[in-house]
C-alpha cells in the first residue's frame, strides 16, 4: 500500500494559503502549513520564508515525520503598492526576498524528497499583475513576472528528475489581504465595486476557485501538465466583454 502523500503550503495560515491546505486535505494529502502564524493544529510549523536556514530545518523535519515530501505550494507573499517611485531600495529588496527567493528557498531544500517520490509537483502562485498592467503594482507585478518565468525555467531544469511545475494566476481575489486594502481606501464599498467592475465575470475571486486548480494541477493524473500558467481571473488577463446590458451610455 501506499504512503500518503506530503505537501507543503507556504502562506496556509489564511487566504488563498488556507483555501489549499483545507482542498488538498480533503483531496487526501498530509498538508504541512509552513506560516509565520501557527495554528493551533497538527502540521503547522512557524517558518519565515525569508530565513534560508530556518526554511532548510522545517522542510527537513516535515519530510522526516512525515516519510517524504511529493508536493510543495508555493503560495507565501507580501503585497505592495506604487509606482516606481514609490517604493525604495530596502523595499524593493524585502519583497523580492519574500515572494520570489521564497519560492527558491522552499522547492530547493525540497528537492531531495520531491526527486525520490513518484508523483512530484511543485505549484507557484503568481497573479494576474504577471500578465496585465495594473496601477500601483510595479513592485508586486515585477515579483509575479519574476515567479512566472522562475516557473518555466524550473519546470525545464526538473522534469528530466520527475517534477513537474506550474503556476496559478488569480485575478483580485476576496482575501484578507485585499480587504485591508479596500478598508484603507477613501471610500470602500466604490474601491470594491471597481475591482469587482474589472474583473469580465463582475466578482472579486473566491480562494476556493483558486485551491480547486492547484487540486488539479498537483493530481497525478494531470501528469502531462508542466511548464503551464494557469489564470484563475474570470476572464481579466484574455477576454474583452462589451458594457453589459444596463451599463451603456
Amino acid at each position: 500500500m501506499s504512503r500518503q502523500r506530503i505537501a507543503i503550503v507556504t502562506g496556509g495560515a489564511s487566504g488563498i494559503g488556507a483555501a489549499i491546505t483545507s482542498r488538498l486535505r480533503e483531496d487526501g494529502l498530509r498538508v504541512f502549513v509552513f506560516d509565520r502564524t501557527v495554528l493551533n493544529e497538527a502540521d503547522s510549523v512557524a517558518v519565515d520564508i525569508a530565513d534560508d536556514a530556518a526554511v532548510r530545518a522545517a522542510v527537513s523535519e516535515a519530510a522526516e515525520v512525515a516519510g517524504g515530501i511529493d508536493v510543495v505550494v508555493n503560495n507565501a507573499g507580501i503585497g505592495a503598492q506604487g509606482t516606481i517611485e514609490d517604493n525604495s531600495d530596502e523595499e524593493w529588496h524585502r519583497v523580492f526576498d519574500v515572494n520570489v527567493l521564497g519560492a527558491v528557498r522552499v522547492t530547493r531544500a525540497a528537492l531531495p524528497w520531491l526527486r525520490a517520490s513518484d508523483s512530484a509537483t511543485v505549484v507557484n502562485i503568481s497573479s494576474i499583475a504577471a500578465t496585465t498592467g495594473l496601477p500601483q503594482r510595479a513592485l508586486y507585478g515585477a515579483t509575479k513576472g519574476a515567479i512566472a518565468s522562475l516557473t518555466l525555467q524550473m519546470a525545464a531544469d526538473h522534469l528530466p528528475e520527475g517534477i513537474r511545475v506550474n503556476s496559478v494566476n488569480p485575478g483580485t481575489a476576496d482575501t484578507p489581504w485585499v480587504q485591508r486594502l479596500l478598508d484603507a481606501a477613501d471610500d470602500p464599498v466604490a474601491e470594491r465595486a471597481a475591482l469587482e467592475g474589472r474583473q469580465p465575470h463582475g466578482r472579486l475571486v473566491r480562494a476556493d476557485e483558486i485551491a480547486a486548480v492547484v487540486s488539479f494541477l498537483v493530481d497525478p493524473r494531470a501528469g502531462s501538465v508542466t511548464g503551464a500558467s494557469v489564470p484563475v481571473d474570470g476572464g481579466m488577463a484574455s477576454l474583452r466583454l462589451r458594457p453589459r446590458a444596463g451599463r451603456e451610455g
